[in-house]
């Protein structure tokens, strides 16, 4: 009486259904290298395509403001891409200079006395103005540190930046050693909460803001100083997640 087979060539833990180890490995790594296209394509699509809904937003609205005369596209057979934004820098860089000199000083004053009459106007202009001359004259010291702050409560840490030191009504309730914390939320980095805490209380990393920014943004996947390769953890956590069963006869 003829002797029945075991199991089938190539394999070794004699399943009748296990995959050969040829095939596993190449199913494998093919299944690697579609994970990593996906890491290294997703954040430059995503680059392109807010660059390219940026460029196209300036264009459609500033072109049409450019004089007819004065638009390269009116002599050319072609649309310029990005001529919107290059007409705007111009734009303010001229209301700049002309907001510098005395004529321009005096015509900003009269514009500024007019719109003062206006009742609900006037309260958008200088809330807002009172904003960007704050933001401006901070630049240079505010959001050049990043710190963790304890919060929501005692053991638990939260990114955030220093803003200012506390000044005014709020330095005088609650002390001169008091500075603004702005903690942002992940992954929106424009929205958080605003802190006041006395700044021995405050851990200030080496970090920049934008190593910081990314730290946020990646909900704590982008880490400032890891020298290890971004694909490899992506790789890696697709090959443990998707590992193949092991055959029943193995």
């Amino acid at each position: 009486m003829a002797r029945k087979k075991s199991s089938k060539r190539g394999d070794p833990g004699g399943g009748l259904f296990a995959e050969p180890p040829e095939r596993t490995s190449v199913w494998r790594s093919l299944r690697n290298y579609f994970f990593t296209g996906i890491v290294v394509a997703t954040p430059v699509t995503i680059t392109v395509w807010l660059v390219y809904t940026f460029v196209r937003f300036a264009d459609n609205t500033v072109k049409p403001l450019i004089p007819r005369a004065y638009n390269p596209e009116t002599y050319l057979p072609f649309a310029i891409p990005g001529l919107g934004i290059v007409f705007a820098i111009l734009m303010l860089t001229m209301l700049g200079a002309l907001a510098a000199n005395i004529l321009g000083r005096s015509l900003l004053s009269g514009g500024e006395r007019l719109v003062a009459r206006l009742p609900l106007v006037r309260n958008i202009y200088n809330a807002l103005k009172q904003l960007i001359e704050t933001f401006v004259a901070q630049r240079r010291n505010s959001f050049k540190e990043v710190v963790l702050v304890e919060y929501p409560r005692p053991g638990l840490y939260a990114l955030g930046f220093i803003t200012a030191a506390a000044r005014g009504e709020v330095a005088q309730a609650l002390g001169p050693d008091m500075v603004g914390v702005f903690v942002p939320t992940t992954p929106n980095p424009t929205s958080g909460f605003l802190l006041y805490a006395p700044r021995a209380d405050l851990r200030v990393l080496k970090m920049s803001v934008e190593e910081g920014a990314k730290l946020i943004i990646s909900a704590g996947l982008v880490t400032p100083g890891d020298s290890t390769d971004p694909l490899q953890p992506a790789v890696a956590t697709a090959e443990d997640g998707l590992e193949t069963p092991e055959s029943p006869g193995a």
